[in-house]
């Protein structure tokens, strides 16, 4: 495997002008990853705040173990109890098959931002990542997308949902999951490798009790020699860890909204779109029922109860919502602008990998941490990460197209340009010659034929239009032989598109590593996590 480093352009503005460096940055952050001394900053502020290391250390311990441990993990948990190492941390919601390539993308950008910070400051700084086992939105969790039948296809989980269950809850059935995962391994194709990533994963599926589980049993397996420590934030006990911040923040619950609102007008009058969609009566905090599987954003009303929508079905006043954090934390979760706020709280955060949109939406929060007297970290780029193999670089030399212009998505419009350059002129004009021949004369033989008998009008018109479409249908067919004396040419632009930007968006959004686990084997997540990663803001073309 090579790296090669490239300039494209940010998926969006706010994220293209926070990596060059462009945004007033004490207006958005409180750290500036420009800065040399950026992390040697963070790590000084974090020593002057106290964590319950102890608790979150045994809590990592007590969910991983039933994974397995090892000595790197053992290490990191060790460390994280010390009182002088930090964490870099990511998180991503538990995607069915681990979801998108970006995922993984991820999970090694905490890792190796994580090895080489322990290198610069010489502290202990330890890989955390953070999965969003609170979420319900299960739509976006329970498929892949595999090659069929030359394109890219949606492949989901066959299941019937009518709640609103936390991903965590949602279980993971044995039969049905081995069954889907044939059909998708089917889709990769039979290598050497098949067989036993068959295996791998059945077994892991059967262990899994949960889709989060699953998830997490898959990262522990790709990532536990990398010595990667696990989260769920929907966990009961990690809850209990949570209790003290969640009274925080309902007691503070309409200032963090009007925080957050004053800060979503300074991004506005900087020229960006909003990030976070919020109400002026947000609480910021669900409430999830368990034995109904519902989970409920709830907000404020005009005496400061925390309700649920217009039709107020839960009502809780603000000693109800405090006896709650208490006794029941594990009834309450975070929305988007208090998650960061949870995260910044339970661990010494030292940097925090974020995903192209993340960024924006942190940058609305500044005045929300203010509010509880803490920081945000370094918002950190996540590497972004094209995997490109040895017969799509060779598809792209045969048809003279870079990997730049390809993945700045312009391999459609290259294709369009072939097209048109094969494309027989000749034919073309005959053909608008015959098709406007043959309207003339019928326009003359319709005129004769109505005198004869004016009934035959809506006949004629008929007639005229099967002519035209016969004309069209040989005419298109001529053009379709034409195009396969150059199929070989317009498969490799479709072997491009497919692989590099597959339904028109980034690899990474749509593909999943278990193609790439199929075809090069166990150990390529591991070989992908070796590689040595320059945090330069660049994309990152690696050469398999």
């Amino acid at each position: 495997m090579e790296i090669k480093d490239l300039v494209l352009p940010a998926i969006n503005k706010f994220a293209s002008d926070y990596i060059d460096g462009r945004l007033k940055t004490d207006n958005f952050f409180h750290y500036d990853i420009n800065d040399e001394k950026v992390y040697e900053k963070r790590y000084s502020d974090l020593m002057n705040r106290s964590f319950h290391r102890t608790e979150l250390a045994g809590h990592i311990r007590q969910y991983m173990d039933p994974f397995g441990m090892n000595d790197c993990l053992l290490s990191n948990l060790e460390a994280l109890e010390r009182p002088d190492s930090a964490v870099v941390i990511g998180g991503q919601q538990a995607g069915i098959l681990s979801g998108p390539l970006y995922t993984i993308h991820k999970a090694i950008s905490v890792i190796k931002l994580a090895e080489q910070q322990e290198k610069a400051l010489k502290k202990r700084v330890i890989p955390v990542f953070w999965i969003a086992g609170e979420d319900h939105d299960i739509q976006e969790v329970n498929h892949i997308y595999a090659m069929r039948n030359g394109k890219p296809d949606k492949m989901s989980y066959p299941m019937y949902v009518t709640k609103k269950p936390m991903v965590s809850d949602l279980e993971l059935d044995d039969d049905t999951a081995c069954a889907w995962l044939e059909d998708v391994m089917e889709s990769c194709g039979e290598t050497e490798y098949t067989n036993g990533l068959l295996a791998s994963i059945k077994e892991i599926i059967k262990e899994s009790n949960t889709f989060s589980e699953f998830f997490a049993r898959l990262l522990h397996e790709w990532f536990g020699s990398s010595g990667l420590l696990l989260i769920d934030a929907a966990d009961p006990g990690l809850r209990k860890i949570e209790s003290s911040y969640f009274t925080g923040m309902i007691k503070n619950a309409g200032e963090i909204t009007r925080k957050v609102l004053s800060q979503q007008e300074l991004v506005a009058g900087e020229g960006y779109g909003k990030a976070i969609e919020l109400e002026g009566n947000a609480a910021n905090l669900f409430y999830y029922e368990k034995e109904k599987q519902e989970r409920t954003l709830l907000s404020l009303d005009e005496s400061g109860r925390f309700i649920s929508g217009k039709d107020e079905a839960l009502a809780f006043n603000m000693d109800e919502m405090l006896e709650l954090a208490e006794s029941r934390p594990e009834c309450l979760s975070n929305n988007v602008v208090t998650r960061p706020i949870m995260q910044e709280s339970l661990f010494p955060v030292l940097a925090f990998i974020a995903g192209p949109g993340e960024a924006a939406y942190w940058a609305e929060l500044k005045q929300s941490f203010e509010l509880f007297e803490m920081k945000m970290p370094p918002i950190v780029p996540r590497l972004n990460i094209t995997l490109l193999e040895r017969s799509i670089g060779t598809d792209l030399e045969e048809v003279g197209m870079s990997i730049e212009e390809a993945l700045s998505g312009r391999t459609k419009e290259r294709l369009s340009d072939f097209l048109g350059q094969i494309k027989d002129e000749t034919l073309d004009n005959l053909y608008a010659r015959m098709l406007g021949g043959v309207e003339e004369s019928h326009r003359e033989f319709s005129a004769r034929a109505v005198k004869v008998d004016g009934a035959l009008s809506p006949l004629l018109e008929k007639n005229l239009d099967i002519i035209k479409k016969q004309l069209q249908f040989i005419y298109d067919k001529t053009n379709e032989r034409n195009k396969d004396k150059y199929e070989i040419v317009t498969s490799k632009y479709n072997r491009i598109s497919c692989s590099l930007s597959p339904l028109d968006s980034p690899q990474e959004r749509i593909w999943n590593p278990i193609y790439y686990l199929n075809k090069y084997g166990p150990d390529f997540i591991q070989e992908l996590t070796e590689l040595h990663y320059e945090f330069n803001n660049k994309h990152k073309v690696i050469l398999l």
